[in-house]
């Protein structure tokens, strides 16, 4: 690790005992340990780019600029916990030839299996987990595409990015391409759609109520 090295060691030695599920917060770190170094290569690309279109220069757009760059690390995350998992990196991945009787095709069959672990863990993660890590996909691409967003356009980009997630799962042989993640991905892509409405709504009720008091 470049950044966490430190922290993952205390953090080892204070709770790695006594957690069950440790490999989660190690795959925590390193993801964000990797996501923190190429986003700093966005930032530094991201700022080039804009001191040589300084007709773009978000001076009045700093709101978006930091939706923007938030949601691009937000997008290197989670590449970096569904596909290069851990130390796992572009360079170091092959593509495996396997068959397609891996992937599980048949939806909540393997979720609801996981009830029936020695842990409810895996359930909770695999269900509320795989919701929740898309909800800032829904929020963060319709406020990206502002008058262009629509919520099938919207959807679409969630579910594709599921979608693309699975396959190089599936390619790289990086984690368990399921059926069930693309379906509760693009649930939780939908509700950070009906999130983003939500606050718009509420802001433009706001600005409406100040325009007439004014």
């Amino acid at each position: 690790m470049f950044f966490l090295q430190e922290l993952y060691n205390v953090t080892e030695a204070l709770v790695g005992d006594w957690i069950n599920h440790f490999y989660l917060i190690e795959l925590i770190f390193f993801s964000l340990d990797r996501s923190l170094l190429y986003f700093m290569i966005w930032l530094i690309g991201r700022f080039l780019y804009l001191r040589l279109h300084k007709d773009r220069w978000p001076i009045r757009k700093v709101r978006r600029e930091v939706i923007l760059n938030g949601f691009v690390f937000y997008i290197l995350l989670l590449i970096h916990l569904t596909v290069f998992r851990g130390e796992t990196t572009l360079s170091s991945v092959t593509i495996h030839l396997q068959p397609l009787s891996v992937i599980n095709w048949v939806p909540f069959v393997e979720t609801i299996k996981l009830t029936n672990g020695l842990s409810m863990f895996s359930y909770y993660y695999n269900l509320y987990g795989n919701i929740l890590w898309f909800v800032p996909m829904g929020f963060g691409a319709a406020y990206l595409l502002s008058e262009k967003h629509s919520f099938l356009r919207t959807l679409s980009i969630g579910f594709f990015v599921s979608l693309s997630i699975e396959v190089l799962q599936y390619l790289f042989d990086t984690g368990i391409t399921d059926i069930d993640d693309l379906i509760f991905n693009t649930v939780g892509t939908i509700i950070g759609i009906l999130l983003f409405q939500a606050v718009q709504w509420i802001h433009t009720k706001r600005k409406r109520v100040k325009k007439d008091t004014n």
